[in-house]
């Protein structure tokens, strides 16, 4: 009895587990993980969204732009420090090299969202749209996660 009831217990688990919203997605050989955004305060024109893009295949590939209706334009953007002033500039794309991954963090690329329709929301999921290169176009739901998140909401350690 106990085996059984062992085994609806991990079978309940497996189900919620599965039902949880997806946060890794594949397209061709590129694999998109863990889209991310900031949430933004009130009254913010502009946010940032964040991930990691895998090519596992042996073709170069490059993010050429960004797309989502929770702004008017996303642009790909890198960020450096010069000094003790940060600084922001638009890229014409983001490479993906073959066999290696691309991470956009808070601290370097990133994808910009500019003229924002409302605020950025912990806990909401902003649709995104990626247009590569090579591998084409995919949909991806980009979950916000608090002010100062350095990574997905999922990850035990995001802030």
């Amino acid at each position: 009895m106990k085996s059984l009831v062992a085994v609806l217990v991990a079978l309940g688990i497996n189900m919620l587990a599965s039902a949880a919203p997806a946060h890794d997605y594949t397209l061709a050989a590129l694999a998109i993980d863990h889209p991310f955004a900031r949430a933004t305060p009130p009254g913010a024109q502009v946010g940032g969204a964040y991930m990691t893009i895998g090519n596992t295949g042996t073709v170069d590939d490059k993010l050429l732009r960004a797309s989502s209706p929770a702004a008017a334009q996303v642009q790909i953007h890198t960020m450096s420090m010069d000094g003790n002033v940060m600084r922001m500039r638009e890229v014409a794309g983001l490479d993906v090299p073959a066999g290696r991954q691309v991470a956009l963090s808070p601290n370097g690329y990133h994808l910009m969202l500019i003229d924002l329709k409302k605020p950025l929301a912990v806990g909401e999921r902003v649709p995104m749209t990626l247009t590569f290169e090579h591998a084409g176009t995919i949909v991806v739901d980009v979950a916000v996660a608090s002010m100062s998140a350095t990574q997905h909401p999922a990850h035990r350690d995001a802030r």
